[in-house]
């Protein structure tokens, strides 16, 4: 967890600078056209629009690219406290197909978060509201900061 110290506002904006710094660097979801729509302490709100080059042999979207929308939207939240972390094994189940043209929302929660180890679940759900798949992700702190040192706003105690 952040340290006590911080407040709710401090956390958040830290959580912020992280996924500026992170997305400027995510070659992989811009590449997808993932845009960020929060990102605070533990939780991001991700988007993204099914384009025809995501569909399967079914015309739905595939499924790796539900998961990478999931994925991207767990790795800023487990990040978001400026320790980096990276994912130690993920589970995904699709629960509706979406299709070219729709818009996926994946939100992102912390379930918990312990010294090295966290856990999240993210529901993936189209601009229906309909629930499209659930991804749980167990993340691992690989000890070193999201941010360069030279950006970080808010130092850790």
């Amino acid at each position: 967890m952040t340290d006590s110290s911080l407040n709710i506002s401090e956390a958040d904006q830290l959580a912020q600078e992280c996924a500026k710094h992170m997305y400027e660097n995510d070659a992989a979801a811009q590449a997808l056209g993932i845009k960020l729509v929060q990102v605070l302490c533990g939780s991001s709100i991700l988007v993204m629009t099914v384009k025809g080059f995501m569909l399967n042999g079914h015309k739905t979207c595939h499924g790796g690219k539900i998961f990478s929308l999931a994925d991207t939207a767990f790795a800023y939240a487990c990040n978001s406290q400026n320790q980096a972390a990276v994912a130690l094994s993920c589970t995904i189940d699709f629960v509706n197909p979406a299709f070219e043209g729709d818009t996926l929302t994946a939100t992102a929660e912390e379930l918990h978060q312990g010294g090295r180890s966290g856990v999240y679940q993210i529901k993936v759900t189209n601009q229906k509201q309909q629930l499209i798949a659930i991804f749980k992700g167990n993340s691992a702190r690989i000890k070193r900061s999201v941010l360069p040192e030279e950006n970080v706003l808010i130092k850790e105690k």
